[in-house]
């Protein structure tokens, strides 16, 4: 990310893709198909970390990975470079950042001696993973920043770099329930997040994932490390202490989710009530204020005596003595 701030989000999911299986689930699972199929996934070699890029001076989060493919008959190896854009708006600048970024990890390669420009740059995926509510709007290739579109004498002078989509919200819950995978699993409970009923709904979902998988034990402890971490920035009342098991701990988690549930649906009724007595009052209010308005004009245009006055305003005898008195002053 270049936000040099770790926020909670960000960090769960960079756990997530510390380990090879959700790699590979990512791209056989989002990335095109005939991307994943030149892939040898028992190769992936990790490469994450964080570099200073000289342009803004500033730290970015990232997922850096390799994978051997093979391409008629040639094998050679490719980069997975996958930014986690996890802002709440869209960056229509990433077309940007990517061409910066991924020039900077060509830049790191190059000083730690990895290659050589002699030898040659190895081929990069950028992949940008999307979670922000907002429909995805940025351009996906710099060129097409570039506008209006240059000359054809000009347009081999400039810069291309496409990056491949993954917006978790444009996937139905159809689309996610076809990949059975733990990541799919997380993805839905990300799409769930506003919905109790259908947060609920997901954890069922991905505990029944979890429980076919052959590395089930393993996996478990991971997704329930992401899952305490949702839970605590979705602010859920929940007792995150006491889950160590999405598998184990369902039915207590599956309580704890009702009751926090219950708890917002109570806080909202609450809410509601509050506002409702706000609104009368401010009506009541409003109302005092024009009988009093009506009254000044019937003190000052007419001859009626206090107490008519207040019976045709319905308002207290002293209420109009006081407004006959600050009329007169």
């Amino acid at each position: 990310m270049a936000d040099t701030t770790h926020k909670p989000h960000d960090t769960g999911y960079k756990e997530l893709f510390s380990y090879p299986e959700f790699v590979q689930q990512l791209i056989e699972g989002f990335a095109p198909t005939e991307i994943a199929e030149l892939m040898d996934f028992s190769t992936l070699n990790n490469h994450s970390g964080n570099y200073i890029t000289p342009l803004f001076e500033e730290k970015f989060e990232d997922v850096v990975w390799s994978v051997e493919v093979t391409w008629q008959g040639v094998q050679q190896r490719v980069f997975l470079y996958i930014l986690l854009e996890f802002q709440s708006s869209v960056d229509r600048t990433m077309p940007i950042r990517l061409m910066h970024y991924v020039a900077c990890f060509y830049d790191h390669l190059l000083k730690n001696g990895k290659t050589t420009p002699h030898k040659g740059l190895p081929p990069i995926l950028p992949i940008v993973l999307y979670n922000g509510s907002e429909n995805w709007t940025a351009r996906q290739d710099i060129y097409d920043m570039v506008y209006p579109e240059p000359p054809a004498f000009l347009q081999v002078y400039q810069p291309h770099l496409r990056y491949y989509l993954i917006d978790e919200g444009r996937y139905t819950d159809e689309q996610l329930g076809l990949v059975q995978t733990p990541l799919s699993g997380v993805f839905s409970i990300e799409k769930a997040s506003a919905d109790r009923k259908g947060l609920q709904e997901a954890v069922n979902r991905i505990v029944a994932i979890i429980q076919a998988d052959p590395n089930k034990e393993r996996i478990d402890k991971i997704i329930t490390r992401w899952l305490k971490r949702h839970l605590q920035r979705l602010g859920a009342e929940v007792n995150l202490d006491q889950l160590n098991s999405l598998v184990e701990d369902k039915d207590m988690l599956a309580e704890n989710l009702e009751n926090w549930a219950q708890q917002e649906r109570r806080e909202e009724r609450q809410k509601v009530l509050q506002e409702t007595e706000q609104r009368v009052r401010e009506a009541e209010k409003l109302a005092l204020e024009s009988k009093r308005n009506a009254a000044r004009k019937l003190i000052a245009l007419t001859e009626m005596n206090d107490q008519l006055i207040a019976e045709i305003e319905e308002l207290p005898v002293e209420e109009v003595e006081k407004l006959r008195a600050e009329t007169q002053h």
